[in-house]
């Protein structure tokens, strides 16, 4: 068992990281492993709740800057054909 462990370890450079890439897809598959896990444990509804709050805030404040940016257009276009 020793002898196994130390081929692979002596026949696999480890990378930048000083990690064998062994090691580096054991720890992807369990990260996986745990990502996996919590994206089926869904949002929880309170989260979902202060998404959607912020989602139409968002519209409102994007709403108001374009009736703001339509009346400064609008009262420029008003100056600037008045002065002439």
């Amino acid at each position: 068992m020793n002898d196994l462990k130390s081929k692979i370890i002596t026949t696999t450079p480890p990378s930048k990281s000083g990690l064998t890439p062994e090691v580096q897809a054991r720890i992807g598959h369990q990260l996986r492993s745990m990502y996996d896990e919590i994206v089926r444990q869904g949002v929880p509804e309170r989260f979902a709740e202060l998404i959607r709050k912020l989602d139409s805030s968002e519209e409102d404040s994007q709403a108001t800057i374009d009736e703001g940016l339509q009346k400064h257009r609008t009262g420029a276009t008003r100056n600037h054909a008045g002065g002439d």
